[in-house]
């Protein structure tokens, strides 16, 4: 019953990614996003600790002290900010990197996706932005990273999907600098 519960709920996550995605022009990542989830390693994991209102990652972490199925997917899916960290050549330490555009909108996807199923009929715009703040992670990621990230999920909790994924659609993934970014070029 679990098995069947998890697969129902990591399948419609795929969906609602996989839509929002072809909305933006993203196709391919629509189509390939979260597949590791279906593999061994995540799959009979997500099983195991599956609860329907939360990620089965945070129940294996707290029994465990880790994840191993989150420490498989971060490190096959680039649309998590955790994939892109790199040894810098000046501290010699592993850091953030800037997320790249393609991945940065569908991780905005993904976070959307996420509270979407996990929240049900309680879903709102700002959604993803809550749990954004309320988290640690945004000391953890690039800090351009994070301005982008917060941008964009302000962008969907005051102006919505349509207006959101037209911006995404027409200027993040076209190349286009940020606001604070023209500016800084006008300066």
């Amino acid at each position: 019953m679990k098995a069947w519960q998890h697969f129902k709920t990591i399948t419609r996550h795929r969906w609602l990614v996989c839509q929002g995605c072809f909305r933006v022009g993203l196709y391919w990542q629509g189509l390939v996003h979260d597949l590791s989830k279906y593999s061994p390693t995540e799959f009979l994991s997500g099983v195991r600790y599956y609860q329907g209102t939360r990620s089965p990652n945070t129940a294996e972490r707290e029994e465990k002290g880790y994840s191993e199925a989150w420490i498989h997917h971060k490190g096959r899916n680039p649309h998590h900010y955790e994939y892109w960290t790199d040894l810098s050549l000046q501290t010699r330490c592993y850091e953030p990197v800037p997320v790249p555009r393609k991945y940065l909108v569908e991780m905005v996807m993904d976070r959307r996706a996420a509270c979407m199923v996990y929240q049900g009929k309680n879903y709102k715009p700002g959604s993803a932005l809550e749990y954004l703040n309320k988290s640690r992670e945004q000391y953890l990621m690039h800090p351009k990273t994070k301005q982008e990230l917060e941008f964009i999920l302000t962008m969907l909790r005051d102006k919505g999907e349509k207006e959101t994924f037209h911006y995404l659609r027409s200027y993040v993934l076209k190349g286009e600098p940020f606001p604070w970014e023209r500016k800084e070029m006008a300066e």
